[in-house]
């Protein structure tokens, strides 16, 4: 995809004013630390413009930011420790484990909740149906295994999953409900979308990881595959889920949270945008819509925060009161 030029100077400028009211709100505030906040950055698009947004937000405030890239799982020891300030995209079904960990050991606290459910799992266009008319059902995917075949992987079905790093327990899924597929790790989130967008041009039958809040449910309607219904401790207590002997032998949270994760620091070192981060709250289609604006319009993300900004101040001026 070519990307889309860089916002003019001139566009730049025109956000200006909103950012006066944010410094101007600031002011009656607790005075915040010169040190740059660090906000870490991952591998998949609303996650990058939120914290671009969120970033700008504090910008305006007055503060120094500074972004890092990441590993999306040591975020939260890195947070824990005050090597990062902040996590703007907390995924339960991705990320809650470590999560919790890192809360479990102290330094790192939940300081926000998005208005937004979510969902991770394993996901199929519409016209795949046509190929395997049992889906959703786990175990009419599974008979349809070889529908899914490639030369990579065999016999077996291809079941394309998100990065390493994302740590889904795709494989143990497949071990624990005994499935005739292989997984197959995308390198990136832009992989995922590649790889769909091949399929569609001639409706290759394809299942790969997915999630929602995200801008691909609309370019493409799907169906997320139905494994058995998650239950607390199906991923660790075998006693717990389809089989009495296995882990992960369900699928992930249907109804997941979307949390922001602050350092235990950040209230004292800096008041002011700790204090708007509270407030800080966006919903599934405002999700969809920032990742949309890198991964269909092409735009660099921090430009993107830039234009998601400038279009909805109703949402974020109140934030700074």
């Amino acid at each position: 995809m070519t990307r889309t030029s860089r916002l003019s100077w001139a566009a730049r400028l025109s956000l200006a004013p909103l950012f006066i009211a944010a410094s101007l709100a600031g002011a009656a505030q607790a005075e915040d630390s010169a040190d740059p906040i660090t906000i870490p950055i991952h591998n998949w698009s609303s996650q990058i413009v939120m914290s671009h947004a969120i970033g700008q937000i504090f910008e305006g405030l007055g503060n120094s930011v500074e972004y890092v890239s990441t590993d999306s799982q040591a975020v939260y020891e890195a947070i824990r420790l005050g090597d990062a300030t902040l996590e703007v995209e907390v995924w339960e079904g991705a990320f809650g484990a470590s999560f919790t960990a890192a809360l479990e050991k102290g330094g790192i606290h939940e300081a926000g909740n998005h208005n937004a459910i979510t969902r991770e799992d394993w996901w199929y266009p519409l016209w795949t149906k046509e190929a395997c008319p049992g889906l959703p059902d786990w175990k009419a995917l599974n008979d349809c295994a070889a529908v899914f075949a490639t030369p990579e992987t065999g016999e077996k079905g291809r079941f394309l999953g998100g990065p390493v790093d994302w740590l889904k327990h795709d494989a143990e899924k497949v071990e624990a409900l005994d499935m005739n597929f292989t997984v197959v790790n995308a390198g990136s989130a832009a992989a995922l979308w590649a790889e769909l967008a091949a399929a569609e041009k001639d409706k290759t039958p394809i299942v790969i990881f997915n999630w929602t809040p995200n801008f691909a449910e609309a370019v493409w309607p799907g169906e997320f595959v139905e494994f058995p219904k998650w239950e607390a401790g199906c991923d660790t207590d075998p006693a717990v889920g389809l089989y009495p002997d296995k882990v992960y032998d369900c699928g992930n949270p249907a109804d997941g949270y979307l949390k922001i994760a602050a350092w235990d620091g950040m209230p004292e070192k800096w008041p002011a945008a700790y204090a708007v981060l509270q407030k800080v709250s966006f919903t599934n289609p405002q999700i969809a819509e920032m990742a949309k604006l890198v991964d269909i319009d092409g735009m660099e993300p921090e430009d993107a925060a830039s234009a998601w900004l400038a279009a909805n101040e109703a949402v974020w001026k109140p934030w700074l009161e």
